[in-house]
């Protein structure tokens, strides 16, 4: 049952407005009437509707985040920076999974919009943010995260992934390789398109006779990896890659998988693995991944301050803050 503020008022003996301003401001109150509240308050469990009252104050303290997976250790560790920072300001995160679905991404973000969320903090599916403009009409703040748009009206916090493609790139082709591959997911990710450009950038700068072969794959996952995998390792030496860049580690893990378990494909003798994103798994995995690392904490945490800092601000310029990535070298690609 539901105790009212005017329940806790009658035992205590007091107005309703006194009880409110022990909750809310107890330092217009007298130290022994705030004692005799807050007895009211534990004898009858009150519970304060902070739902109500940030709307009757017209604001919120909730925070909608919408990732692409959160399966994926690097979105994981992305939502704890955020939680953390959210935390920090005040503030709560209620986090959603888009599953790279455009329409569980709409769905989360009316769902959002319905809750009168403060901001909300999105890795959108696509480059279509068309969903997200009436969010912004209504006054609601929104930054991307890990993705930078072109010509838009959204504060943004990334990682710039034409540069981690070209590390990537430089990287394989120094070690002498020149049949490249790049497995990638659905070519509609903006990252995957990014680090895709990049990597065919090291290429054409480098003037070798390089080439990349480019797979698109379903999804971004470890068992769409070792599925790529085990068609390349099906083919004869000469007609396989020496070298394979994932637009993620968990491509890269299945990839690797695939590999080892042909039992003729040595890594990174016979072709060298370069993931993305530089995750826990990275670091342990059979063969240890050469990864492009980006700072998933720091991007989650720095997400929520560059939306705390424009709650207040109208009329505010989009902040497009962007970090550049490093290569990790391990044994994945280490000894070519």
């Amino acid at each position: 049952m539901t105790v009212s503020v005017r329940e806790v008022a009658e035992l205590a003996g007091v107005s309703i407005g006194t009880v409110s301003n022990v909750i809310n401001r107890p330092e217009k109150v007298a130290q022994a009437t705030a004692d005799r509240v807050q007895r009211a308050i534990s004898e009858l469990g009150y519970v304060r509707n902070d739902s109500a009252r940030q709307l009757r104050m017209g604001r919120s303290t909730t925070v909608g985040m919408i990732v692409l997976d959160v399966g994926n250790p690097f979105f994981a560790e992305l939502a704890r920076g955020a939680e953390d920072a959210a935390l920090e300001q005040g503030l709560a995160i209620i986090l959603g999974n888009s599953n790279h679905s455009g329409d569980r991404e709409r769905t989360y973000i009316d769902l959002f919009s319905e809750r009168r969320v403060a901001g909300m903090l999105i890795s959108p599916t696509s480059d279509d943010l068309a969903a997200l403009e009436p969010l912004a009409d209504q006054g609601t703040t929104v930054v991307l995260v890990d993705q930078r748009p072109d010509n838009s009206r959204f504060s943004s916090v990334s990682v710039d992934d034409v540069y981690g493609g070209r590390l990537a790139g430089q990287h394989l082709l120094g070690a002498g390789r020149r049949r490249l591959a790049y497995v990638g997911g659905p070519a509609s990710i903006p990252q995957v398109r990014d680090r895709l450009d990049g990597f065919r950038q090291a290429v054409a700068e480098s003037g070798s006779v390089a080439r990349v072969e480019p797979f698109e794959g379903r999804e971004l996952t470890v068992l769409e990896g070792r599925r790529i995998g085990e068609l390349l390792a099906a083919r004869s030496a000469t007609n396989r890659p020496d070298a394979v860049f994932a637009a993620n580690d968990l491509l890269a893990i299945g990839l690797e998988q695939a590999f080892l378990m042909s039992g003729s494909i040595r890594i990174p003798e016979d072709i060298a693995i370069v993931g993305y994103d530089d995750i826990a798994f990275a670091q342990s995995a059979v063969v240890p991944l050469t990864s492009v690392r980006q700072p998933a904490y720091e991007l989650g945490h720095r997400s929520v301050e560059t939306l705390a800092n424009q709650f207040d601000t109208s009329g505010h310029d989009p902040i497009q803050l962007q970090f550049l990535p490093e290569l990790i070298t391990r044994q994945s690609t280490r000894g070519t």
